[in-house]
């Protein structure tokens, strides 16, 4: 009977654990985060992006700063693992939803551009991140990040559409 009523309370406390640290990740991942610091590189790039746009007929895109700051956490995770990917895209898409009632969600990543305009230029020669820079969104976010590692720079652009 000890056994048994070990086992029931090891399964209710990692059952307690888990909902305990879920919990607070949620939280977290709710918090909205109004303040970012941008570098000029990224101030050029949302230009570039919104000049773009408009020589098209589309809409100005607003810069977020809560979305600017995902952008470079994912800048972040890039670096840290050396990859140029979407990882976690669904995480970040939530969190938009969440956070910022969006109700669309995109993200374009790059890498190894000196400058926006290689980046920008890069993109609007690929269909799929040409869609996503010509899509029916409303904000942004940028962040453009240099890994102290190699000296390249990151760039992650995170479209929303409220």
């Amino acid at each position: 009977m000890k056994i048994i009523k070990s086992i029931v309370f090891l399964i209710l406390f990692l059952v307690m654990s888990c909902t305990s640290k879920d919990s607070e990740s949620s939280q977290i991942n709710s918090i909205l985060i109004t303040s970012y610091d941008y570098n000029q590189n990224e101030l050029d790039l949302a230009k570039l992006i919104n000049e773009y746009r408009k020589s098209i007929g589309l809409n100005d895109l607003e810069l977020n700063n809560h979305l600017s700051y995902k952008s470079e956490e994912h800048n972040l995770y890039m670096i840290d693992n050396n990859v140029v990917n979407h990882a976690y895209f669904q995480e970040r898409l939530e969190n938009s939803i969440n956070v910022l009632a969006a109700v669309k969600v995109d993200e374009i990543v790059a890498y190894n551009y000196v400058l926006p305009e290689g980046a920008l230029t890069a993109w609007l020669i690929s269909p799929s991140h040409k869609a996503a820079i010509e899509g029916d969104f409303t904000n942004f976010g940028i962040a453009i990040s240099k890994s102290n590692k190699s000296g390249k720079n990151y760039y992650t652009v995170i479209f929303i559409k409220k």
